[in-house]
């Protein structure tokens, strides 16, 4: 098996803090909106067997499969109207 490490936050203060958000953009109907917006959740990993795990750990939960974008990429993506669920693991060598 291999190691990987999925960089996740406070999961109370992320729901808080999209409610939060939802709730100004409703009362100030000035402010605008992106046509499409995504939430990202990075998966780290030394190898490529790592990161396809790393993904499909949080693409089975979302009902979705897990991509190979080539060259060591993988990725998840749910879609919420406009806004996309996205789990993706780049190449270590990637992210220098």
């Amino acid at each position: 098996m291999s190691d990987y490490v999925i960089r996740s936050g406070n999961r109370a203060l992320f729901l808080a803090g999209l409610r939060e958000l939802v709730d100004y953009l409703t009362a100030n109907p000035a402010v605008v909106v992106p046509r499409h917006a995504s939430v990202v959740v990075l998966v780290d990993a030394s190898d490529s067997v790592g990161r396809r795990e790393g993904v499909a750990s949080v693409a089975v939960p979302l009902d979705v499969p897990t991509g190979d974008l080539d060259q060591g990429y993988f990725d998840a993506r749910r879609e919420f109207g406009p806004i996309a669920y996205v789990v993706v693991a780049i190449p270590p060598e990637e992210r220098q």
